[in-house]
């Protein structure tokens, strides 16, 4: 019983300050990420190249595509698993009860990610985290070795697949008659991305509230559907994150050298080699038209972006270490730890500014001016984080979550200091 009365989330002075300056840092990619689902149709934003762009419009997307897309998502899923290693450690070290905990606190997320993806943007990726997120637990307690083999397997089950699917392409195009016929499949599939793309355009960038939800709802069934592949992408990474903490490495970065070496100087460059050799077989991903060569483009594009980002977060933490480049580095932190609130801020505003129901400004921000406008959003979060939290424990939505998953309101404001 008394075990029960001392459930609470960790105190700000507990939190490990390397996870919220890589949440940070995270926040600042998903937004250069999900930007131009904001400005257009979410499903003419996941295919690379867009081949219609010229000059300065083409060289942004080409190069958020290159450094950006699939970078981030998968970042922030390390850092989720990170999370959960953390609060299983210390839930174990008090002696306190976790899996009930555990439970609801994913249960709150996926009511936070369903109404985010059904009344605000339907390019959410709360609903995915959460339902991965359950599967954790039956990895609570395995070994670091484990951790990493199911990690890997995980994230290379739905490569091998789409390499399969990409190789039944090749080979219906071996006869006359399996070509046509592989050809009129494909033409159903792009008939019906073609419609899908077109109702975004008219539910978002002329609708009414009403009709942009009814939209958003066609929009959840298809992410939905999409989980097969975009599911163990995000576990895997959910594993990965929870064997850096059970080895110890974010919690004393600088007893890893080796381990954090390896990232920056080998798996970063690895990873951007994959990425060249991805964009040199196929820059734009055309789903419409799938084949061995399709197929592997977009497995080494994956399989690139996930090295990318273990690079990326390798040199976040060797420039935490540094006495010139730390300083400005914990500038994100604010930012990270109330990284909720400032995704599903994004979401709000970028909607508010950009779709029909608002401002109306859809699909009228130029590619390269969508850049500029991330930064400078993002800035402002992090100047309106930092002011936040200099009053209050949390921020708003993270105060929520805690709220609901220990099923008792969380102190809110900082204590004034008292005064002699």
């Amino acid at each position: 019983m008394s075990s029960l009365q001392n459930l609470a989330p960790v105190a700000p002075a507990e939190r490990i300050g390397t996870l919220d300056v890589l949440r940070g840092f995270a926040l600042l990619g998903i937004l250069l990420m999900n930007i131009e689902g904001f400005v257009g149709p979410l499903y003419e934003t996941a295919d690379g190249l867009n081949p219609r762009l010229t000059g300065a419009d083409r060289s942004a997307d080409g190069l958020i595509y290159f450094f950006v897309q699939g970078k981030f998502f998968t970042l922030f899923s390390l850092l989720f698993g990170m999370g959960f290693a953390v609060m299983s450690q210390r839930a174990a070290a008090a002696g306190r009860p976790f899996a009930g905990i555990y439970w609801r606190r994913g249960l709150v997320l996926l009511a936070i990610g369903l109404a985010h993806a059904l009344l605000i943007w339907s390019g959410d990726i709360l609903v995915t985290y959460a339902l991965m997120s359950f599967l954790l637990l039956a990895f609570r307690d395995a070994s670091g070795r484990t951790l990493l083999v199911v990690a890997v397997l995980a994230f290379l089950a739905p490569l091998g697949l789409m390499m399969l699917f990409g190789a039944l392409g090749s080979l219906m195009q071996a006869t006359p008659e399996l070509a046509a016929r592989w050809e009129q499949i494909l033409a159903g599939q792009n008939q019906m991305l073609a419609a899908m793309i077109d109702g975004q355009r008219q539910a978002y960038g002329a609708g009414s509230f009403a009709e942009a939800t009814v939209q958003r709802g066609k929009d959840l069934g298809m992410a939905l559907m999409n989980l097969m592949t975009l599911g163990p992408l995000v576990f895997a990474m959910f594993l990965l994150g929870a064997w850096f903490v059970k080895a110890g490495a974010i919690a004393a970065p600088a007893q890893f050298p080796r381990l954090f070496a390896g990232l920056r100087w080998i798996a970063l460059p690895l990873g951007t080699a994959l990425m060249l050799l991805s964009f040199w077989l196929q820059p734009t991903l055309d789903q419409t038209d799938i084949d061995l060569r399709f197929s592997t483009a977009f497995s080494l594009g994956m399989l690139g972006s996930a090295l990318m980002c273990l690079g990326y977060a390798g040199w976040l933490i060797r420039g935490l270490q540094s006495p010139a480049l730390a300083p400005p580095l914990r500038w994100l932190a604010p930012a990270g730890r109330m990284a909720l609130t400032n995704y599903l801020g994004q979401s709000l505003i970028c909607t508010l500014i950009f779709y029909g129901y608002g401002l109306g400004y859809f699909e009228q921000l130029p590619r390269a001016w969508q850049v500029p406008f991330a930064l400078a959003l993002f800035a402002l979060q992090v100047l309106l984080s930092r002011w936040w939290l200099r009053h209050f424990r949390f921020g708003p939505m993270e105060w929520l979550w805690r709220t609901l998953t220990y099923l008792k309101p969380q102190p809110m404001r900082i204590a004034a200091p008292r005064s002699a």
